[in-house]
């Protein structure tokens, strides 16, 4: 049976104050909850329009007081940005606020342009990533933590806070490229790509590839991929405001790269090319359900992330779409 789950950018609605975007979100995500949604997945994002949660764990320590039984999770902490030490106690925190329902994804940052303001080079973040990755793997797995490397240096530091169970929480990585799937398959971390099925077909393909090598046995990760989704009444309303919405968001997106200069970054900028890339589902309910079907069977996946509050889309029109979702689509998939 393929899991649900909901990705989210909380990028900016035009003349909507912040305030009133967070508590909207905050219903709707509640809404998820209760529908039965596994996971919840919220971007880093910084200096820019699209990611109104430039501190993941902020926003999240909310959403678990609004919810009880889906996960939720940051995809993806930005490592270079953070002091390994201090994101281990927040991880703990939440894990322990959440009731153990915290994950967490983990990467470089995908932006060069958010990172430089921090003062990290993208193309040499690697380093940096590989010792906070280990030193967070080392912390949230043992009562001490000492580490020496070239980065970050710790001796004998008590973690007071631990993870629920005293376990590290489950992980997640994102795959843009077929040749990004090894690695988080030796380690048996959970993938979310935002490719085209072909691509993601070849990703989740070498993922199971590289599991039964090292592992053997079935793959117990999640294999996933995120989309844009709206359901309507009919084709025609969903191609009206799903359009409206997803330019909205596309120029969200596209202002902190076209302030140095670069427009496309290889990502859809329309409804019909973000259709044609797999990037978006727009519809009736029976049209949504074949095709994630579809998709599902292209892709090779046991999970399905969808982006249902983006761009412009207000309130109302995010919670119909959702509750269509929830009531006319996840039931063919129980």
């Amino acid at each position: 049976m393929v899991k649900f789950g909901v990705f989210d950018h909380l990028d900016r609605r035009a003349g909507v104050p912040d305030q009133t975007i967070y508590e909207d979100r905050l219903r709707l995500i509640g809404a998820y909850d209760q529908a039965g949604i596994a996971m919840y997945h919220l971007a880093e994002h910084h200096a820019t329009p699209l990611g109104l949660a430039p501190s993941p764990s902020v926003f999240l320590s909310a959403v678990a007081q609004r919810t009880a039984n889906m996960h939720l999770g940051p995809m993806v902490y930005c490592l270079p940005l953070y002091e390994p030490l201090r994101l281990i106690e927040e991880i703990c925190m939440l894990d322990q606020m959440s009731g153990g329902r915290f994950e967490f994804g983990v990467g470089r940052g995908i932006s060069p342009f958010e990172v430089a303001y921090f003062g990290i080079d993208k193309e040499n973040a690697g380093p940096t990533y590989l010792e906070a990755f280990e030193v967070l793997q080392r912390g949230l797995s043992s009562d001490v933590l000492s580490f020496a490397g070239e980065h970050f240096q710790y001796d004998d530091v008590p973690m007071v806070v631990r993870p629920v169970g005293k376990r590290v929480p489950p992980m997640w990585y994102g795959v843009a490229t077929p040749n990004g799937a090894a690695w988080p398959a030796s380690q048996k971390i959970n993938v979310i790509s935002n490719s085209p099925c072909d691509i993601a077909r070849s990703a989740t393909d070498q993922y199971r590839e590289t599991w039964s090598r090292e592992h053997g046995g079935a793959v117990t990760a999640k294999l996933g991929v995120a989309r844009h989704v709206f359901v309507a009444d009919s084709q025609a309303e969903a191609d009206a405001i799903a359009g409206r919405a997803y330019a909205a968001w596309y120029e969200n997106f596209i202002n902190l790269w076209r302030k140095f200069g670069v427009e496309d970054p290889a990502y859809a900028s329309t409804l019909a090319t973000a259709r044609a890339r797999d990037a978006i589902i727009a519809g009736t309910p029976d049209m949504v359900a074949s095709e994630i079907e579809r998709q599902i069977e292209a892709a090779g996946l046991n999970y399905f992330v969808c982006r249902f509050a983006y761009g412009d889309l207000s309130f109302q029109e995010a919670a119909g779409s959702f509750d269509r979702f929830a009531h006319e689509v996840m039931p063919r998939f129980a």
